[in-house]
C-alpha cells in the first residue's frame, strides 16, 4: 500500500455485485458475506514520502456474526429492512499476533539516524457493521471497533519524537481524505431518538416470519446512526525511556544514564465520530452518558450564534 497526495474517487458500486450481473443486494452479496476464511499469516507493508511501515498478523479468521457478536445462522447475521431500502451486516477479524514496525525513509524529512517504531501485541479483534443500500450496495453508515486485550509498549524518547513525526507526515493526506468524505456525505444526517425498543431483547425468531413493525425496531436497536471508529484497550502500560545521554559519546562509560517513566491505563478507549454535525443529539453515541448533555447546550448555543452572524453578512 502507498499513500496518496491527493485522495481516490469513491470506488462506486459493489464489485461482486457488478460481476453477478446485478445492481442491487442479492445472492452474490450474500454468498460472498457468508464465507469463513482462515490466513495463516499475512504481511502488509505501507510507503510513504517521510516513512515506511509494515503490519504482520499471525492467524487471521474472519467470519460473518449476529448483532450480539457471536457466530450462528447465516441468515442472523443481516438485518433487512423492505421499508428503508437497507442492509445491515456484522463482520468479525481476529488474530493471534500482531506486529507492528516503521521506519523513516531515507528521503524523507526525518533526521539521519532513527530508532524504528516496533509494537507487538497479542489477541485482538476488530467488529465491523456496516449499513448499505440494497439498490446499489453502497455503504451508507459504518461502525469499526478496534479490541485489545492486556498490551505492553516500551518507546525510547527517539522513537516518540519519530512516532509524532510519523503521524505530522500524514496528517495532510487524512485531512484531504476527510475532507473528501464530508464533501460526499449526505446534507442531513437523520438521529432517531432511542425510544423504549431500543431497551428491549429482541430475538428473532428461527425460520419465523416476523412482522414489519418487529422488522423496523429490529433494524432501529441496531442501526449505525452514523459513521464512527472505536478503540479499547482493557490494559495498557506504556513505557517511556530516555535514550538521549547513551547517544552521547562516552555518556555510559562515565555513568551518565537517562530516565524512565511508567503508565498504566485500564479500559482506554477512543471514539470518533468524523460526520456528526455541531449541535446535533448525541444519545447514540457508544459511551454516551447525561455529562454530555450540558456540552450538547453549549454546543448549539455557539451553532446559533455562528448562525445569526451568517445571517447578519
Amino acid at each position: 500500500m502507498k499513500t496518496c497526495e491527493e485522495p481516490r474517487p469513491p470506488n462506486g458500486q459493489s464489485p461482486i455485485a457488478l460481476a453477478a450481473g446485478q445492481s442491487e443486494y442479492g445472492f452474490a452479496e450474500k454468498v460472498v458475506e457468508g464465507m469463513f476464511i482462515v490466513v495463516n499469516s499475512i504481511t502488509i507493508k505501507i510507503h510513504s514520502k517521510a516513512f515506511h511501515a509494515s503490519f504482520e498478523l499471525w492467524q487471521l479468521q474472519g467470519y460473518s456474526v449476529n448483532p450480539n457478536w457471536q457466530q450462528s445462522d447465516l441468515r442472523l447475521t443481516r438485518i433487512t429492512d423492505p421499508q428503508r431500502g437497507e442492509v445491515l451486516t456484522f463482520k468479525e477479524l481476529t488474530w493471534q499476533t500482531l506486529r507492528i514496525e516503521a521506519d523513516a525513509t531515507d528521503n524523507g524529512d526525518q533526521d539521519p539516524v532513527t530508532t524504528p517504531l516496533r509494537l507487538i501485541t497479542n489477541q485482538g479483534r476488530i467488529q465491523i457493521s456496516l449499513k448499505r443500500r440494497t439498490k446499489d450496495c453502497n455503504v451508507v453508515a459504518s461502525k469499526l471497533m478496534f479490541l485489545l486485550d492486556d498490551l505492553l509498549w516500551v518507546l525510547t524518547d527517539s522513537q516518540l519524537k519519530a512516532m509524532m513525526k510519523y503521524a505530522e507526515s500524514l496528517s495532510e493526506a487524512m485531512e484531504k481524505s476527510a475532507q473528501q468524505r464530508k464533501s460526499l456525505a449526505p446534507e442531513s444526517v437523520q438521529v432517531s431518538e432511542f425510544g423504549i425498543c431500543a431497551q428491549q431483547s429482541w430475538a428473532q425468531p428461527f425460520g419465523g416470519s416476523p412482522s414489519p413493525s418487529s422488522i423496523g425496531q429490529y433494524f432501529d436497536k441496531h442501526d449505525m446512526k452514523e459513521s464512527s471508529y472505536h478503540l479499547l484497550i482493557s490494559r495498557l502500560d506504556l513505557h517511556i525511556c530516555d535514550d538521549s545521554h547513551a547517544r552521547e559519546a562516552g555518556a555510559v562509560k562515565h555513568g551518565m544514564l537517562g530516565g524512565a517513566i511508567q503508565l498504566t491505563f485500564r479500559r482506554m478507549a477512543f471514539d470518533y465520530y468524523p460526520f456528526h454535525r455541531a449541535g446535533d443529539a448525541c444519545k447514540h453515541w457508544v459511551r454516551y452518558s447525561e455529562a454530555m448533555e450540558t456540552r450538547g447546550q453549549w454546543a448549539k448555543k455557539l451553532v446559533s450564534e455562528f448562525q445569526s452572524k451568517l445571517e447578519k453578512l
